[in-house]
C-alpha cells in the first residue's frame, strides 16, 4: 500500500467535467488554492469525452455524406461516398484529446492541483482520493460536480449488443440494423450518424412526437424528413427484449408498430440520472429531491454549509452549458462574491439535420400556464438565404405575451438553428417586444432575418409574407 499523502487547500472540487473545472478555474482565479479531483487522467468529464464533443465531430462527418448526397442539385456530382469508420473514429479522438489537452494547460497556468482518483467525502472538511496513490484533502469548501450517468431499462438481457450512448460513439461496428430506444436529442443524433454509416435505423417513442421537449410544430419539419430514412414509432413502448447468437429481437406495444423485429444492436437513449453514489454523500446528509437531484439555493450551495453543487447532479436541464454558469456561481461566492444563477432562460439544441433549437417557454408550456401571447411563425420556405442553400426546410417561431408585449419564448427548426437562437436568448434577457425585435436592422439574405420576420408578423409589419387578414 502507497503511502497516504495529505495536503490542504481552501477548495475541493469533485468532478473534472463542465461544471467541475470551471468551478475550479474561477476559483482560482479569485484567489483561492484548488484541489480538482477527477477518476479520469483527463478533464472534461462526460461532455467531452462520451457526449457533446465526440457526438458533434461524428455528426459532421454524417453531415458530409447528406452533403454529397444533395450536391447534384447544384451540379456538383460525385461518386457515392464511402466512409472509413477508422478514419472517422480517429478524427473524433484527435478533436476530443486537443481540447483535453487545452484544459490540461488551462489547469497547470492557474496551479490547480490535480488528482486523479476516486474522491470520497470522509466528513464536512476532509476527502480521500484513491487512485495510483492515495491522498487526503483537508478544505473549507467543496463543490460536487459529479454529473450523470445513462438510465438503463430494467430487465435488459445481458448482452454487449445493447449500448448506452457512450458505447455508440465508440464506433465499434456499424450493426445493419440499430433499434433506438428513444426519441429524444441523443437518440436522433446517434441514429444520424449511424444512417450515415449504412444502418437501418428504427426509432421507438413513448410519447407523441420526438424530440418531446419541444413543439411538435416545430420538430415536424425534422419528423417529416426522418420518416423517408428511418423507421419511427411513436406513443410505442418496448416490452421485450431477447437476445440469441443471431440477433437481438425487440417486442412492440403501439397502434402502428409491428408487434417484433429483429436488430444487430439496440440503444438504450432514454434520459440520464444523476450520480449522487459512491462519494460519501450519504454520510454528509446534504438533501436530496425526489428524483434523486442535490437540493441547491440560487447560490449552489447545498443544505450543508460550505458544501456546493452544480451541473447534472442538481437537476434538469442537464446540459453543460447550464453546469458552467452554476459553477462560476458557486465559486464566487465561495470567494466571498454574493451572485446568483437566475437565467432567464436556458436554451436547448439538437443537432440534427435540420437542427432544432428553443428557449424560454414552448407553446405548449403557455397554454398549460393560461399565458396569453401572440405568435410569430416565418416558413423557410420564404426565405432567400435558405432556399439557396438548400436549407429551406425549416421554421422561427417565437412567442410574445400579449399583456407586456415582451418575447417569452422562441424556438427555430433549420440549418445552423443552434448558433442562431442565441439572439432569442438575449431577447428574452432584456425583455424584447415584437416592435423592438422588428426596428433592429438584420443583413439580408440570411437564415438570423427569420427571426425578425416573425417578429414582424406579431407587430404587423411583416412585407415578406402574405398580409395578415383584416380583423
Amino acid at each position: 500500500m502507497s503511502e497516504l499523502k495529505k495536503i490542504c487547500v481552501d477548495v475541493v472540487v469533485l468532478g473534472g467535467g463542465p461544471g467541475g473545472y470551471t468551478a475550479a478555474f474561477r476559483a482560482a482565479d479569485l484567489g483561492l488554492s484548488v484541489c480538482l479531483v477527477e477518476k479520469r487522467n483527463a478533464l472534461g468529464g462526460v461532455c467531452l469525452h462520451e457526449g457533446c464533443i465526440p457526438s458533434k465531430t461524428l455528426l459532421h462527418g454524417a453531415s458530409l455524406v447528406e452533403i454529397a448526397d444533395r450536391s447534384s442539385e447544384y451540379g456538383v456530382v460525385y461518386a457515392p461516398p464511402t466512409v472509413d469508420v477508422a478514419a472517422l473514429r480517429n478524427k473524433k479522438e484527435r478533436v476530443t484529446a486537443q481540447l483535453s489537452k487545452g484544459l490540461d494547460n488551462l489547469a497547470k497556468a492557474r496551479k490547480i492541483i490535480r488528482l486523479a482518483g476516486t474522491g470520497c467525502f470522509e466528513n464536512g472538511s476532509s476527502l480521500s482520493v484513491k487512485g495510483d496513490e492515495e491522498w487526503s484533502v483537508s478544505f473549507k469548501d467543496a463543490v460536487i460536480a459529479t454529473g450523470s450517468s445513462p438510465l438503463t431499462i430494467p430487465g435488459l438481457p445481458e448482452d454487449s449488443r445493447i449500448w448506452d450512448s457512450t458505447d455508440a460513439l465508440e464506433l465499434s461496428n456499424v450493426p445493419g440494423r440499430l433499434v433506438i430506444i428513444g426519441g429524444g436529442v441523443i437518440g436522433l443524433e446517434m441514429a444520424q450518424v449511424y444512417h450515415a454509416l449504412g444502418t437501418e435505423i428504427t426509432i421507438v417513442e413513448m410519447l407523441d412526437h420526438i424530440i418531446p421537449p419541444a413543439d411538435k410544430d416545430i420538430v415536424q419539419p425534422l419528423f417529416l424528413r426522418l420518416k423517408k430514412k428511418y423507421s419511427i414509432y411513436t406513443k410505442t413502448k418496448v416490452t421485450t427484449l431477447t437476445s440469441s447468437e443471431q440477433c437481438l429481437t425487440a417486442f412492440f406495444e403501439g397502434a402502428k408498430a409491428p408487434d417484433e423485429a429483429a436488430f444487430d444492436a439496440i440503444l438504450v437513449a432514454v434520459g440520464r440520472r444523476p450520480a449522487t453514489t459512491g462519494f460519501g454523500l450519504e454520510s454528509l446528509g446534504i438533501a436530496l429531491d425526489s428524483r434523486g437531484f442535490i437540493q441547491v439555493s440560487n447560490t449552489q450551495q447545498t443544505s450543508l454549509d460550505h458544501f456546493y453543487a452544480v451541473g447534472d447532479v442538481v437537476g434538469e436541464p442537464m446540459l453543460a452549458h447550464k453546469a458552467t454558469h452554476e459553477a462560476k456561481v458557486a465559486a464566487e461566492n465561495i470567494a466571498g462574491k454574493k451572485t446568483v444563477f437566475s437565467p432567464a432562460t436556458i436554451p436547448s439544441v439538437a443537432y440534427t439535420e435540420p437542427e432544432i433549437a428553443w428557449m424560454g417557454l414552448t407553446e405548449k408550456e403557455a397554454k398549460e400556464k393560461n399565458i396569453a401571447y401572440d405568435k410569430g411563425k416565418f416558413p423557410w420556405g420564404a426565405s432567400g438565404r435558405a432556399l439557396s442553400t438548400d436549407a429551406g426546410t425549416g421554421v422561427t417561431k417565437v412567442l410574445f405575451d400579449s399583456v407586456s408585449g415582451k418575447i417569452i419564448g422562441a424556438a427555430i427548426c433549420g440549418a445552423h438553428a443552434g448558433e442562431l437562437i442565441h439572439e432569442a436568448v438575449l431577447a428574452l434577457e432584456q425583455g424584447a417586444t415584437a416592435e423592438e425585435l422588428s426596428e433592429t436592422v438584420h443583413a439580408h439574405p440570411t437564415l438570423a432575418e427569420t427571426f425578425a420576420f416573425a417578429a414582424e408578423i406579431v407587430d404587423g409589419s411583416i412585407t415578406d409574407a402574405m398580409p395578415a387578414k383584416k380583423k
